[in-house]
């Protein structure tokens, strides 16, 4: 099967080239297997919080993943008025794990959570026009600032992985499970050095399979239950009972959908500059509204909210394969996940370690290329400094303290708990105080701007120069690399 662009056959937009359907395939399963680990992990513990068998929670992975292909194809390939066309992997979103796990602890159950996801992701739906608006306040001092720390905040989960995921397992932290991934990350770098381009590009992948080959030659994974359970499944709509509508959990899932919204306009504007294609109000609009919409379909599935993954924007950087047709392959291969437990089976006996190593370099070249967005922002005389410093420290703050927030408000914890909407938060507020609402601002701005004002030289001073003069270790030189004196000025004798 070869999906081709209709919408535009010249490729005048980057994301619009085909690869072809072998290199789809490669490339898309890349891009399954960096974001598997986190499309699963709601599901599971959710599935945990909730007293479910391992079949159940079986069940909620192979919906996750189903939903998850079905918004990846919806947002990549797109209809009218959904879908950015964008290479973005969509899947349950981190950002609503603690308020599903409230939901269902206080005893309103799955019901519960999948009628308040369903009523908060229609209220998203309906005010997407005026998120879709706000584009003009994401200049690329706004863009580079979130996306630096959409990388900063994913290390731990690098982290974690890295030192085996399941923090309550004995071998947790191991030099074992160290070593492995950092055997994957040596992988990586010397596939990128050594490999032709298309090595290059496929090294995430690559390493990841010579990761998990390395573990089963040591005897550190198995594939023994892979038969186990059912070949075929297709997720059975309701199967967890009708949805329920309770004001407090869709209230408090409303906010869980805020956040995502602000999330999910990062992650589109961070890929669009990663790629270097434009977007505009309409098209980030477009990808808003499927998210919601996937959203909205997500719980009759038994699945939850759904969102841009971050961790595959990074690997979009890495990799620099720009195609959203290589990500609507990967769409496809999570629908056949869901519909084929026994591929999901297969895939989830990687080693956590393994992503671990490849996640280092996926995440870090994330905050690599915010960091390169903020390389455009202009640092004279303005206050863009103190605004990139306060709301990357701010964004920070959940990361490097995760119960700062735990005495607030559970609506204020809800959004300012995850680092990028921190960020986003604090960077567009910034930017509109100190840049767009200027009354007030002194001319003599702080000490971040103090030393920033532009050199400046006497006219007389130029007219001695000519074309191809040039300064260097003290010196100057001219066009022909033949010094030129450099005569003092005579003071004039004091009377």
């Amino acid at each position: 099967m070869d999906i081709k662009s209709t919408s535009n056959p010249t490729f005048e937009r980057p994301e619009d080239e085909n690869l072809g359907v072998g290199a789809n395939i490669a490339y898309g399963f890349q891009h399954v297997l960096t974001m598997y680990g986190g499309i699963i992990a709601v599901p599971l513990i959710v599935g945990q919080a909730a007293g479910l068998g391992p079949s159940e929670i079986g069940l909620l992975i192979a919906a996750s993943l189903f939903i998850g292909g079905l918004a990846t194809l919806l947002q990549t390939i797109g209809v009218p008025f959904f879908g950015s066309q964008l290479p973005l992997v969509q899947g349950v979103s981190f950002a609503s794990v603690a308020t599903v796990v409230a939901i269902v602890t206080s005893g309103g159950g799955l019901p519960s959570v999948f009628g308040a996801v369903i009523a908060a992701s229609i209220l998203g739906f309906l005010i997407t026009p005026f998120f879709s608006k706000i584009i003009r306040f994401f200049p690329p001092l706004v863009t580079g600032t979130v996306i630096t720390t959409i990388g900063l905040t994913l290390m731990p989960v690098a982290a974690g992985w890295a030192m085996g995921g399941n923090r309550s397992a004995p071998d947790f932290g191991s030099v074992t499970n160290i070593g492995l991934a950092g055997f994957t990350l040596l992988i990586v770098l010397l596939l990128s050095k050594l490999g032709n381009a298309a090595i290059s590009r496929l090294s995430i992948l690559l390493a990841i399979v010579i990761g998990t080959i390395a573990a089963w030659a040591f005897g550190l994974v198995s594939f023994a239950g892979v038969m186990t359970g059912s070949i075929f499944a297709f997720p059975s709509p309701f199967h967890f009972g009708a949805p329920t509508f309770e004001l407090a959990a869709i209230i408090s899932m409303f906010i869980v959908v805020l956040v995502i919204l602000v999330e999910t306009s990062a992650d589109i504007l961070a890929v669009g500059d990663i790629i270097g294609t434009d977007i505009d109000s309409k098209r980030l609009g477009d990808g808003l509204r499927a998210d919601m919409a996937a959203s909205i379909i997500a719980p009759m599935f038994g699945s939850f909210t759904q969102s841009a993954f971050a961790q595959n924007v990074g690997l979009v950087a890495v990799t620099g394969v720009k195609s959203r047709f290589v990500v609507a392959y990967a769409g496809i291969i999570l629908v056949v996940l869901g519909l084929m437990p026994v591929m999901g089976r297969v895939i989830a006996a990687v080693p956590t370690a393994v992503l671990g190593g490849a996640g280092i370099v996926l995440f870090g070249t994330v905050a690599a290329s915010g960091i390169r967005t903020l390389a455009q922002v202009s640092y004279t005389n303005n206050m863009n400094l103190i605004i990139v410093a306060t709301s990357i420290g701010f964004g920070m703050l959940p990361i490097a303290a995760p119960a700062f927030y735990d005495q607030f408000p559970d609506w204020f914890a809800t959004i300012f708990h995850s680092g990028i909407s921190s960020a986003a938060i604090m960077a567009i507020l910034l930017n509109l105080l100190f840049n767009h609402l200027k009354t007030g601002n002194s001319e003599n701005q702080s000490v971040f701007a103090a030393g920033t004002e532009d050199r400046s030289v006497r006219p007389v001073v130029i007219l001695d120069l000519t074309e191809g003069d040039y300064f260097t270790e003290g010196k100057l030189f001219d066009v022909d690399h033949n010094e030129v004196p450099v005569v003092e000025v005579e003071k004039p004798a004091a009377h």
